[in-house]
């Protein structure tokens, strides 16, 4: 691919920012201001060791693995049922957390369901649970032409979130991520976002117009100029994306970028889970700080996972 491994600073990037939000998971924006976030925590929320990943990072991991042996979406379905029933891929052999469309949507892959069948397709399944792991998708698209990159996100997407909202936000993050990772700078990458990308959608029809407004924050170019106040860390898809390009904008390193968004408060792991894997492709995964990485739970695993996939790729 590059000198720089790109896949690592995916999956550790992800990981490491999943890990940060894991404590503080629905504290409020307030608190948070009252107490902060600068480093790994331990227990919290969900009362788990400092370094420990969510349901974010599991399902990324089990795409990655997924990418491992090759595109299949019945193997990748049968990844998620095996995560969810027997706690495959998490940090400490159980599942601690997980969303609602996406636990309706694996036991429907239990009884049957079609992989791009399964996520619920009406507006209120746009929680962020497909967005949340969609990332190393960016490694088997990154050569195809654009019709074929929307349309294995959308297919990766479906497994669990089927509405257009989610599978555009997918594509958006994707793209965005591309050009970084084919050597655009931030700014760059999202005026790229905001042109190529828009024009993509609207131009196929991907977006009708209620859709279009909808993603008119990102589209239009007004996330730079946003205030904190107007960025809303929940997990609505479309919030979460918000809150990742914004908080990748608007600060300097991967540390930086991470703990802003975890102290947006409320949906923090994915929040910077989503913010963390754009940044490490930014800055790359040695800018993480090795305090943190140093107690990311699985780390030899996940490496294994990166070289795996590296050799695949």
């Amino acid at each position: 691919m590059s000198a720089r491994n790109f896949i690592k600073d995916v999956l550790l990037g992800v990981a490491t920012g999943d890990a940060l939000g894991v404590p503080v998971e629905f504290r409020t924006r307030g608190e948070l201001k009252e107490r902060p976030v600068t480093g790994m925590l331990e227990y919290g929320t969900h009362n788990q060791p400092a370094g420990t990943w969510s349901d974010d990072s599991s399902l990324t991991f089990c795409l990655a693995e997924m990418l491992c042996k090759g595109y299949d979406l019945h193997d990748l379905a049968n990844r998620f049922i095996n995560w969810m029933e027997y706690g495959y891929w998490t940090p400490h052999g159980e599942v601690f957390d997980i969303g609602i469309a996406t636990a309706a949507a694996i036991h429907g892959l239990q009884m049957g369901d079609r992989p791009v069948m399964a996520g619920g397709r009406n507006e209120e399944s746009n929680g962020n649970g497909s967005l949340m792991r969609i990332l190393p998708l960016l490694f088997y698209v990154k050569d195809l032409p654009v019709q074929q990159r929307f349309h294995c996100v959308e297919e990766v997407s479906s497994i669990t979130h089927g509405h257009i909202r989610s599978i555009a936000a997918c594509f958006i993050y994707i793209e965005f991520a591309l050009a970084i990772m084919q050597g655009m700078d931030k700014h760059a990458a999202y005026k790229e976002i905001c042109s190529g990308t828009r024009d993509f959608l609207t131009k196929n029809n991907v977006l009708d117009l209620v859709e279009q407004k909808i993603l008119g924050q990102i589209l239009e170019g007004k996330l730079p100029s946003l205030q904190e106040a107007d960025i809303h860390s929940s997990g609505y898809v479309i919030h979460t994306l918000e809150t990742a390009i914004w908080c990748l904008l608007t600060t300097r390193s991967y540390k930086e970028a991470v703990l802003k968004a975890v102290n947006l408060g409320s949906d923090t792991d994915t929040s910077a889970a989503v913010t963390g894997g754009l940044a490490a492709l930014l800055y790359g995964w040695e800018t993480i700080p090795t305090e943190w990485l140093n107690v990311l739970a699985r780390r030899t695993d996940i490496e294994d996972l990166v070289k795996r996939l590296d050799d695949k790729l």
